[in-house]
């Protein structure tokens, strides 16, 4: 069996699974496969994200530490030793759950892409494998990217055997253009097909266009041509013609949403097969299961901050992604408070972000904050849902258009518009970038974008709803205890990637 250090000193004692995502497991392809179909043994690479919306620690770190999401504390409930207040008031350290959790998922990914990529490169010229190991490179492009965006300087290795025990880490900003540089030359080589479940072609031109947008925040300068670049490849996406806004603005986030014309590349979840999408169980009251008919319980937990569910216009198609008020039974019936035996109503309100008895009621303690049905729950929901989560939409292309053209001193109305008229409001004129950020907040909710948008924006360290100023230092995540006790090469100082 190939050995390689590296993954003992990154991932330290995480266990990389290989998940099904295809029709063949990694391990079980003949090797007169081999270069037959290299796709099927991917599998392996995608696999860190199955945990991105649970353990993983993604969801939780990109869309808790914002401005519209909350875990408050339900007396005795969700307290959970304060991980979910320490995102939001942005005071975690270095021992954070969904910070730990991060790093080794994000590492796994590399890993597996690196090892895949060095497997195929002996059949490089086949067409088929070419393609493969493009779209193992922008996969692991994509990893790279989300280590820099959560992390700042890390270590970036691009081998598997042969790789440093313990590599040092590396700039930034480096690692931004070198990631640049490796899709640009892989996206020519991917073809474009229907699958929303593999790195295609739009996944790696929305993945550019995503990068360029926040150049500065990597690079820590501003050059106006990396608008240029952004707007250029939001429309590589655009002239493809392959993907379009659905007529509802709901519609991407059905149960079976795999195939939706909107959604670019997804983790393709299933209630029983691929696992991993339980943000309902989250966020639904405890009794709001007979809503759903679901066949088991949600937990009581997240809620929509008041302030950001404010900014929706009570028309506003995407506020049916919201329960708010008096709940009901599929049957129509009235539900009741498991505890307190009044009427389940949801109020918008949530009176403290750790609320106990004796300072608030039950009824605020297990009713307040509107809950998020966003994703649809459909009859007979379980406790993982079938619906794909969409990583790169069209509709966050076309934002990321309009901000490139407005950053540009252009006009990007058209754009936003778009967006703003599928969701049943009336159009807007002069789009500046602070409406702009906030109809991302509004469009993209619930999809993790919120942290990296707030400081793209400048926005992230201000004060908001108990949560006071923080300071710039907050804007990356530090590496976790684990990953230096395990490599103390990462508290060494940081190398250039070729010095």
């Amino acid at each position: 069996m190939k050995k390689i250090v590296f993954i003992l000193a990154i991932l330290a004692t995480v266990q990389i699974s290989c998940t099904k995502l295809d029709d063949k497991l990694y391990d079980k392809i003949p090797p007169d496969e081999f270069t037959a179909d290299p796709v099927l043994q991917m599998s392996v690479i995608y696999s860190p994200m199955r945990d991105f919306l649970d353990w993983g620690g993604w969801w939780f770190a990109n869309e808790i530490t914002g401005d519209g999401t909350v875990g408050p504390t339900r007396d005795t409930d969700w307290d959970d030793g304060g991980k979910w207040r320490v995102l939001h008031q942005h005071t975690w350290n270095h021992e954070t759950e969904a910070i730990n959790s991060m790093w080794s998922r994000f590492y796994s990914g590399t890993v597996e892409a690196n090892r895949f990529i060095e497997a195929q490169e002996p059949f490089v010229g086949d067409e088929v494998v070419d393609e493969a190991i493009a779209k193992a490179k922008v996969l692991r492009a994509y990893y790279y990217y989300l280590l820099i965006d959560n992390y700042g300087d890390i270590p970036y290795v691009t081998q598997y055997l042969g790789a440093e025990t313990n590599p040092k880490r590396n700039p930034r900003a480096e690692i931004f253009w070198d990631i640049v540089k490796e899709i640009e030359e892989s996206a020519p080589l991917i073809t474009q097909t229907s699958s929303r479940t593999g790195a295609g072609k739009a996944m790696a031109y929305a993945l550019l266009s995503r990068l360029y947008l926040n150049h500065a925040v990597y690079t820590g300068s501003v050059d106006p041509a990396n608008w240029v670049k952004a707007e250029q490849y939001a429309d590589s996406v655009i002239l493809m013609g392959a993907y379009s806004l659905e007529s509802d603005a709901l519609a991407p986030f059905v149960t079976n949403n795999h195939n939706s014309v909107e959604n670019i590349f997804v983790i393709p979840y299933h209630e029983d097969t691929y696992q991993g999408h339980n943000l309902h169980m989250r966020t639904l009251h405890y009794n709001s299961n007979q809503t759903f008919n679901m066949v088991a319980g949600p937990w009581n937990g997240f809620a929509v901050m008041e302030d950001h569910f404010n900014t929706y216009e009570d028309d506003d198609r995407r506020k049916d992604g919201f329960l708010v008020g008096q709940q009901f039974r599929a049957d129509g019936g009235e539900i009741r408070d498991g505890v307190t035996g009044t009427l389940l109503i949801f109020n918008p309100h949530i009176p403290a972000l750790e609320m106990t008895l004796g300072q608030h009621t039950s009824e605020e303690i297990r009713m307040s904050g509107a809950r998020v049905v966003k994703f649809e729950i459909k009859n007979g929901a379980k406790e993982n849902l079938s619906n794909a989560f969409p990583l790169f939409r069209y509709a966050e292309v076309l934002l990321n258009k309009a901000e490139a053209m407005i950053r540009q001193g252009a006009n990007g109305d058209e754009y936003v518009n778009m967006i703003r008229i599928r969701a049943g409001l009336e159009p807007w004129n002069g789009v500046t970038l602070p409406m702009l950020l906030e109809e991302r907040g509004r469009e993209l909710f619930w999809e993790a974008h919120r942290r990296g948008d707030l400081i793209r924006f400048g926005e992230f360290n201000r004060p908001w709803w108990e949560k006071n100023a923080s300071s710039l230092d907050r804007n990356v995540f530090p590496i976790p205890l684990w990953a230096k006790e395990a490599n103390p090469n990462l508290e060494a100082e940081i190398v250039p990637i070729n010095p």
